[in-house]
């Protein structure tokens, strides 16, 4: 990659170098992991102290969540191609800077507009950092130890997720909400340190391309209108009406050259009902998230740390479940395992919807608990089959398309989640109404991991019976099933037990 050594015991002549592992990037690429799980998940918790803090709705402080999310959905695609064209350690060097930046932006703002400007940007260059965590990682080391140097990230990105409301708890009770945009400064300049000094030099910074830009503007615009009419309708219910241009900017987007690739790869069988069902899931558990932390802090009057320990139930249930989600892929299979972890995670929300004013954090726990076990048994999984489902030559954009999927239901959660609760009344009342659709969208993601499992069945069936009907067709395709199924069964040994669903 950079710096070169000659093996040991050869002279300078004796051979050619071989690169050198740069462990220290890894350790980077985790920093990184980490403070974007710690952001995705921190902000949740404030939003009632910035509503308070800023004198604005609810809704209007849910933009401190939905301004990160959405850019970071809108250019997760566009930053990858922008990022083959310039230098990696240019591009990290502005993407930390900026990120930590924006940080110290959103922690001085003085109203709303400044709050909701700031995330904004700050999702864009999150965006970059997203793409560039696992780049960063398996670049930095030797082919035969990218296994173990991608498990770094995937291992401090649910730490993140774990600490981070524990972290906002206790800043939100002794310290106030801006200090939560300043908690991730002493993580971003490490990082920034560590790529200064032993990122590997080469490439520059350039504008992103025309075709990049009117990738990331109909991608944005599409979420913008369905966030906008969301959030709106409650209110209103004609702003619904917002969000109809968002299927035509979507259809013109995958008609474009930077769509086709993705819609490529939804044309392979089984993979649009795979990302569906990663959406899906994703926004229930974002519903739920922001909806019980709500509850919790404005409704029963918890405080900032006990809301904290209390949601720290999810994450934790899926850090251990999903160390064992790729063992058990192994033995049983990964499409068992990735629809037995969907089916775990809408029973732990339905246990959630009868939810009463009586109710303790520990009634909420364990049931979070149930259903964050069921998405780290769902995560490892069911990456593997998509990425077992794709073509060689699509894996990065099968990959880019489960992360577009993924944030995209991260950002749709809340939204959903507040919509339903404000129609469905107030107090505990309303809150059950947001559970049920969080429910209804676990549920909807048990289905679609069903129908892929048909449609690939469907697929093996009609390649085998419509040929000629010869013994050699037939053994050609048992052997591309059988080796289909090992793909499958080799990708979760590689990326069940270390990715959980992030």
């Amino acid at each position: 990659m950079a710096a070169r050594q000659a093996p040991a015991g050869s002279g300078p002549g004796d051979g050619p170098a071989q690169p050198q592992d740069r462990w220290i990037l890894v350790v980077a690429a985790g920093l990184l992991s980490f403070v974007a799980m710690l952001d995705m998940n921190v902000v949740n918790l404030a939003l009632t102290d910035i509503a308070e803090g800023l004198h604005v709705s609810s809704t209007t402080a849910q933009w401190a969540v939905l301004g990160y999310q959405l850019p970071l959905v809108a250019l997760l695609l566009p930053a990858g191609r922008w990022l083959d064209q310039v230098g990696t350690r240019s591009a990290l060097l502005l993407a930390v800077s900026c990120f930590a930046l924006c940080s110290v932006l959103a922690a001085l703002a003085p109203w709303a507009g400044w709050l909701v400007a700031a995330r904004l940007a700050q999702g864009a260059f999150g965006a970059v950092l997203f793409v560039l965590m696992p780049v960063l990682a398996a670049t930095a080391v030797r082919p035969e130890l990218r296994g173990r140097a991608m498990s770094v990230p995937a291992t401090l990105g649910p730490l993140g997720a774990v600490t981070g409301p524990v972290i906002g708890g206790l800043l939100l009770d002794h310290v106030g909400w801006r200090a939560i945009f300043l908690v991730k400064l002493p993580v971003c300049l490490v990082a920034l340190l560590i790529a200064h000094r032993h990122a590997p030099r080469g490439g520059r910074l350039r504008l992103p391309d025309r075709g990049s830009l009117g990738d990331a503007a109909l991608i944005g615009s599409a979420v913008a209108a369905v966030l906008l009419g969301l959030t709106l309708a409650p209110d209103a219910p004609g702003f619904l009406l917002l969000a109809l241009p968002a299927a035509p900017l979507v259809l013109l987007w995958l008609r474009r050259p930077g769509g086709r690739p993705v819609a490529a790869v939804l044309r392979t069988p089984g993979v649009a009902a795979l990302d569906g069902s990663v959406l899906a899931l994703a926004a229930g558990f974002a519903a739920t998230h922001y909806l019980l932390a709500q509850h919790l802090r404005r409704d029963d009057g918890i405080t900032a740390t006990t809301t904290a320990l209390t949601m720290l139930a999810f994450p934790l249930g899926m850090v251990l479940a999903g160390r064992f989600g790729g063992r058990l892929a192994d033995r049983w299979g990964a499409r068992p395992t990735a629809l037995t972890g969907a089916t775990v995670t809408a029973t732990g929300l339905l246990l959630l919807v009868p939810l009463d004013a009586g109710w303790t954090p520990a009634d909420i726990s364990w049931r979070l608990a149930i259903a964050g076990a069921g998405m780290g048994l769902n995560g490892g999984p069911v990456q593997a089959l998509v990425m077992s489902a794709a073509a060689a030559k699509q894996l990065a954009t099968a990959g880019s398309a489960v992360q577009l999927s993924r944030s995209l239901g991260f950002a749709l959660g809340p939204a959903l989640g507040t919509a339903a609760a404000l129609a469905g009344g107030a107090g505990t009342t309303a809150v059950r109404a947001g559970l049920v659709l969080a429910t209804l969208a676990a549920t909807t993601a048990v289905a679609l991991l069903a129908l892929h499992h048909r449609t690939t069945r469907s697929t093996r069936t009609t390649g085998t019976t419509g040929s000629t009907g010869s013994t050699g067709t037939k053994s050609s395709t048992d052997s591309a099933s059988t080796a289909s199924t090992a793909s499958t069964r080799s990708a979760d040994s590689s990326t069940g037990s270390r990715r959980s669903g992030t």
